[in-house]
């Protein structure tokens, strides 16, 4: 599957637990990035970003693709990191999206809001 076809469907499972503020970053064309596309959302609690999460996992499992490389924050539930190589899906507390700001860091991607 290619990334952007995965980035939907990590959209897709973001969209299935009800994510606010979908966002969509092509980082393909910035010199040295890690990846190809961020995926953000916020989750409005720990156990929504935790179903959030759940739900990303499920959808690219139905899609056929492999799990996640790495996975990183589920233990506190403020923000999930699911690295699948060329995608990155970031699941935040709205607070710490703020806080973190990947937006304003990545400010050079190309950026598709969803929702």
């Amino acid at each position: 599957m290619t990334a952007e076809a995965l980035s939907k469907v990590i959209v897709k499972g973001m969209e299935e637990k009800k994510a606010s503020d979908i966002l969509v970053m092509d980082l393909r064309k910035i010199k040295n990035t890690v990846t190809d596309f961020f995926v953000i959302c916020s989750g409005n609690s720990d156990t929504q970003v935790e179903a959030i999460s759940k739900s990303i996992e499920e959808e690219v499992h139905k899609a056929g693709d492999s799990p996640a490389w790495r996975v990183e924050g589920k233990s506190n539930g403020q923000w999930i990191l699911m690295d699948y190589v060329n995608v990155v899906a970031h699941i935040f507390l709205k607070d710490q999206r703020e806080f973190y700001g990947l937006e304003e860091l990545w400010g050079d991607a190309k950026t598709t809001r969803i929702k």
